[in-house]
C-alpha cells in the first residue's frame, strides 16, 4: 500500500544479490533526519531488518512521496549506481494529481535554489539548473466550489525530472501554476483540505512509479515499477483515471 500506516512490511518490487528496490509508502522517511526528530520508523532500518542485511540508499524520496526507492547491498554497487544518478542516465517517472487543467505537455526550465536549512547550519544556496518534462494523462471537473469558481478542475500528470533538485517536481508544478494536491509547502490549502475532507485523501499525490537504469553488473536495462496503490489508487478509480495510466 502507498499509505505508511497501512503496511507492516515494505513491498519489495525487485531483489537480486546486488540491489533491492521497494515501493516506499507515503509518510515514511528514507533515513533519520533532523527535520523530523520525533519519527521512529525509517525505510533504511525497516528494510535492513526485513531482509537481514545492510542496505545502502542510492537516491531519496521526500517523506510524503511514495514509490520506487532503490538500495544497493554493498558499497561498490552503491558507488556504481550513484554514478548513474549523478550522470543523469537514470530515467525517473512520477505520477501526480495537480490543480487545474494542466497543458497537454511541455517542459519546465526553471532554476531552483536550495532553501536555507537552519538545523543543518546551511545558508540558502545558489540557483541551479532544473528541468522537468510533463504530460497530462487525464483531467476532471468536479461540481464543487472549492475556490473562487463554481467548479473545481484537476489533472493527472506524468512527470519526468531531468535534473535532481530538492522538491523539484513540487516547486516546478507550482511555478507552472498547477500545484500538486496535498503539498503543504507549495500547494494551496483550500484544495488540499477538499481532498482530505471530501475525498478522504490526506497525502501528497505524488509517486515515483518507474525507474529505468542499467544493472551495475550485467549491464541489463532494468525497469523498476511501482503502480499507485492505497488512497492514491482509490482516487484514480473514483475519477475513472486508471485506464489513462497505460497511455
Amino acid at each position: 500500500m502507498n499509505d505508511c500506516h497501512e503496511t507492516t512490511e515494505l513491498p519489495i518490487i525487485y531483489r537480486d544479490e546486488q540491489l533491492v528496490a521497494i515501493d516506499k509508502p507515503a509518510g515514511l522517511l528514507v533515513h533519520r533526519s533532523p527535520i523530523d526528530r520525533r519519527e521512529t520508523r525509517f525505510a533504511l532500518q525497516l528494510l535492513r531488518d526485513q531482509i537481514g542485511q545492510r542496505v545502502y540508499p542510492i537516491h531519496r524520496l521526500d517523506k510524503p512521496t511514495s514509490g520506487v526507492l532503490l538500495f544497493a547491498l554493498n558499497s561498490s554497487i552503491a558507488a556504481a549506481l550513484s554514478e548513474q544518478f549523478q550522470q543523469r542516465s537514470v530515467a525517473k517517472t512520477y505520477l501526480a494529481v495537480v490543480r487545474g487543467y494542466c497543458p497537454p505537455s511541455g517542459e519546465v526550465d526553471h532554476a531552483i535554489r536550495d532553501d536555507a536549512d537552519k538545523l543543518a547550519g546551511l545558508a540558502r544556496g545558489p540557483a541551479r539548473e532544473a528541468l522537468t518534462r510533463y504530460r497530462r494523462l487525464a483531467s476532471i471537473e468536479l461540481p464543487y466550489a472549492v475556490d473562487r469558481y463554481p467548479s473545481a478542475r484537476y489533472s493527472l500528470v506524468e512527470l519526468q525530472p531531468l535534473t535532481g533538485r530538492k522538491h523539484q517536481l513540487r516547486r516546478h508544478m507550482k511555478h507552472l501554476g498547477y500545484p500538486i494536491i496535498g503539498d503543504a509547502n507549495h500547494g494551496k490549502g483550500v484544495h488540499n483540505r477538499f481532498f482530505a475532507t471530501e475525498l478522504g485523501v490526506k497525502r501528497l499525490l505524488l509517486s515515483c512509479t518507474e525507474l529505468q537504469l542499467k544493472h551495475p553488473i550485467s549491464g541489463e536495462q532494468l525497469c523498476l515499477r511501482a503502480p499507485p496503490s492505497g488512497s492514491f489508487l482509490q482516487l484514480l478509480e473514483r475519477f475513472d483515471w486508471v485506464s489513462a495510466l497505460s497511455h
